[in-house]
């Protein structure tokens, strides 16, 4: 497996980088993978979501329809590809400092009939950004497939990471007064297979029904700056054997447990908020 662009990282512009995600929230790179990669990538997580179903716990509800799985880096073939890509390395290196942590591999899968999510953000925001003004955090996307408007876009509010609100649900679901807010600004994106993209996960954001009869699966990437706790909420387990076999600069990026054995993940960043979905 092989990624298309090969420059240096450090051939991305660091201000274009900073200006996308203290501005807008989201930044993207067309065609930075194979499509024949992303056909690989779509194989592992449709083998380990079958894999998740028949397993308690194992696909987290999202809404009707619409699951989230934590999985194990080792499981999907295209993981060092991927977290050693040079626009992903500048990107967490731009934002986050050269000390940056992958400490979440997972995929969404917004099935047929996945209804939409109120407007909410990941987690509450840290005081990294509400007092220091700083993200501290990342999530990359990475779709696998052509997305169409029938089958439930990501849809986004720019520039809405720094919001704050009181009186909400977690710190993460903003009432319903502030929706005008995020319906002017909101922009609906249609990645296609090989595009990859990075967001603060503070902005503003919801999945779109999904009116087609096709699933949306993407793989999802979580990184920290050295000071963000989000590994708290995930358990990244990597065997003795794989970990040994990684090149040191992918090693000194992961927070992870090393085990002689995979375990199941037990997950523990469950949105409760999300589970019934809106009309």
């Amino acid at each position: 497996m092989s990624a298309v662009l090969q420059p240096r990282y450090d051939e991305f512009d660091t201000a274009d980088i900073m200006r996308g995600l203290y501005g807008d929230g989201i930044i993207g790179l067309k065609g930075a993978f194979e499509r024949s990669w992303v056909q690989s990538l779509r194989q592992d997580i449709d083998m380990l979501f079958e894999e998740a179903q028949r397993r308690p716990g194992g696909a987290l509800g999202r809404g009707p329809n619409r699951f989230y799985v934590e999985v194990h880096p080792e499981r999907i073939r295209g993981f060092v590809d991927l977290i050693t890509h040079p626009w992903a390395v500048a990107v967490c290196t731009a934002v986050l400092g050269p000390q940056y942590r992958v400490v979440e591999t997972g995929f969404d899968v917004p099935g047929p009939g996945a209804a939409n999510q109120p407007w909410h953000r990941d987690f509450p925001m840290p005081d990294a950004t509400r007092v220091g003004r700083r993200l501290n955090s990342l999530a990359f996307n990475i779709t696998t497939v052509d997305v169409e408007e029938d089958m439930g876009p990501f849809e986004i509010a720019p520039g809405t990471q720094w919001d704050e609100f009181s009186g909400c649900d977690k710190g993460m679901f903003p009432p319903p007064s502030h929706y005008h807010r995020y319906e002017a600004r909101a922009q609906r994106k249609l990645p296609k297979m090989g595009d990859i993209s990075a967001r603060s996960a503070l902005t503003i954001h919801r999945g779109t029904a999904n009116r087609s009869n096709r699933s949306r699966p993407v793989f999802v990437l979580g990184v920290d700056a050295p000071d963000a706790t989000n590994s708290q909420h995930h358990d990244m387990q990597v065997t003795r054997a794989y970990y040994n076999a990684l090149p040191q600069e992918v090693r000194s990026h992961l927070t992870c447990r090393i085990v002689d054995e995979l375990e199941h993940v037990v997950q523990a960043h469950t949105i409760e908020g999300l589970i019934k979905g809106v009309d």
